[in-house]
C-alpha cells in the first residue's frame, strides 16, 4: 500500500478547531486516522466536535487555549505532549476579523479604528507566530514535523474593506516563508512551514457579509462570484487535501510555499 499521503497516527494540533474550516479539518483528519487536536475558546462546542469524532471511530481531544497569550498555549502544549508525547502537525487556522478594523463603502481611511486593526493584526498574526514557537519546539526535539498556517486572498490583492484583516494576512504569508528558510537551515529541513490561501468559504464570520438572510448574494458576495472562474463559494472539504497533502511525506521537498484553493479568484484578471 503507498502510504505517500498517509497521516495515520500523527498527531495533528489545529488552532481554530471550532470554527467551520479548522472543524471540517480536523473531522477529515481524523478519519485518516490522525489523533487530533482541536484547540479554540468555545469548550461546549470542541467537547461536541470530540464526541462526534470519537463516535465515529476517530481520536481527538479539546483544549481551551487563547493564541495570543502564550502561557496558555504553552500549557495546552504541555497536556499534549504529557498524553502524546510529541507533535507532528500544527495547523493555525485561528483568526477573525471586527467591524473597528473594517472601512466600509460609506466611510474612509480616516474611520478606522486603530485598536481594533490592533487587535485583528494580534489575533490574525500574533495568533499565529505564538503558536509557532511554542509547538516548534518539540518538533525540533523530535527532528521532523510540519506547520500550515492560515493566509488568504486578501494577502495578495489590496481588497476593499479588511483593511486590518489583509495587513495581518499579507503578514502571515511573508512569516510563512521566513520561517521555512529559518527553520530549515538552523534546525532541520525535516521540519517544513507552509500556508494555505483559502479562496471564499462561507463561515460563520463571513455569512452575513456575503449573503443575504434569505440566501441570495450580497453585493459583496456577487463581487466574488463575478471573480471566481468556478462561479460558486468553496466547500469546507475542499481544503481537506491540500492540507493532507501539507502534512504527509508527499511534501517532504515543499517548503515556504503558499497553496492556493481559490476556485480560480487569485487567477482572474477581468
Amino acid at each position: 500500500m503507498n502510504e505517500l499521503f498517509s497521516v495515520k497516527d500523527q498527531v495533528v494540533v489545529i488552532t481554530g478547531g471550532t470554527g467551520v474550516l479548522g472543524r471540517c479539518i480536523g473531522e477529515y483528519l481524523a478519519t485518516q486516522g490522525a489523533k487530533v487536536v482541536l484547540m479554540g475558546r468555545r469548550k461546549d462546542e470542541g467537547d461536541a466536535i470530540v464526541k462526534e469524532i470519537t463516535e465515529k471511530g476517530g481520536e481527538a481531544m479539546f483544549l481551551v487555549t487563547d493564541v495570543m497569550n502564550a502561557e496558555v498555549v504553552q500549557a495546552n502544549c504541555d497536556e499534549i505532549l504529557a498524553r502524546y508525547g510529541r507533535v507532528d502537525a500544527l495547523l493555525n487556522a485561528a483568526g477573525g476579523n471586527m467591524k473597528g478594523a473594517v472601512i466600509g463603502p460609506e466611510n474612509n481611511f480616516f474611520d478606522l479604528e486603530v485598536d481594533a486593526f490592533r487587535t485583528v493584526l494580534d489575533l490574525n498574526l500574533t495568533g499565529t507566530v505564538i503558536p509557532t514557537q511554542i509547538f516548534l519546539r518539540p518538533m525540533v526535539e523530535a527532528g521532523h514535523g510540519s506547520i500550515v498556517n492560515f493566509s488568504s486572498m486578501a494577502a495578495f490583492r489590496p481588497m476593499t474593506r479588511v483593511c486590518g484583516y489583509a495587513a495581518a494576512k499579507a503578514g502571515i504569508s511573508n512569516f510563512t516563508a521566513y520561517m521555512a528558510n529559518e527553520v530549515a537551515t538552523k534546525f532541520t529541513p525535516a521540519i517544513r512551514v507552509n500556508a494555505i490561501a483559502p479562496g471564499f468559504f462561507i463561515t460563520n464570520q463571513n455569512r452575513a457579509l456575503l449573503t443575504n438572510p434569505d440566501g441570495s448574494l450580497t453585493q459583496r458576495g456577487a463581487d466574488v462570484i463575478r471573480q471566481t472562474p468556478f462561479k460558486r463559494f468553496g466547500e469546507p472539504e475542499e481544503l481537506c487535501g491540500t492540507i493532507q497533502y501539507l502534512i504527509s511525506k508527499a511534501s517532504n521537498f515543499v517548503t515556504g510555499t503558499v497553496a492556493v484553493v481559490d476556485g480560480g479568484f487569485n487567477a482572474f484578471a477581468m
